[in-house]
């Protein structure tokens, strides 16, 4: 019979995606895993895999946080083009700066894995498509607020928010 786990996941995946998002994906190794999360191989392994799983579930769960957060942003705002501003002005990441100053973890992720990795280029893809529909949809909605004019083309607008993959 197998063992309770006696970690917090969402504590672990908090650690691996700091570690692969200040260091990279090739510059982290399994020992520097094994260190910020306090895990051994094995429960590492029999919890998320090897090291390329445990990576693309990081880089998912950041790809829906930030889909969550433009859709909210968008949402909740009084005026859409107030939220597209914001997003096109504000660094990603948290208010001490510390995500400007290392990136976005999918942009970092594309540019090193994308071309050699085509798992990690299609969910680049998939991602950077995810974020153009919420944009579009922010940009349809400044247009009926009158706020962007009815004439552009509202997925042209999104991608110039949100640049579309090359991937």
């Amino acid at each position: 019979m197998a063992r309770p786990r006696q970690f917090d996941e969402e504590t672990v995946l908090r650690a691996v995606c700091d570690q692969f998002w200040n260091a990279g994906y090739a510059a982290t190794s399994l020992q520097d895993l094994m260190r910020v999360t306090g895990l051994g191989k094995g429960s590492l392994y029999a919890a998320f895999g090897d090291k390329h799983e445990l990576f693309l579930r990081v880089l998912r769960r950041y790809v829906a946080s930030l889909d969550h957060a433009v859709r909210g942003s968008i949402d909740s705002a009084p005026r859409a083009v107030d939220a597209l501003r914001s997003f096109v002005m504000t660094p990603v990441g948290d208010p001490a700066g510390r995500s400007a100053r290392r990136g976005c973890l999918l942009a970092n992720s594309t540019t090193e894995l994308a071309s050699t990795d085509p798992t990690v280029a299609a969910e680049a893809r998939r991602a950077y498509e995810g974020i153009t529909v919420t944009l579009t949809e922010g940009v349809l909605r400044a247009q009926v607020e009158g706020d962007l004019s009815a004439s552009v083309d509202p997925v042209s607008v999104a991608r110039a928010c949100w640049p579309p993959s090359r991937a």
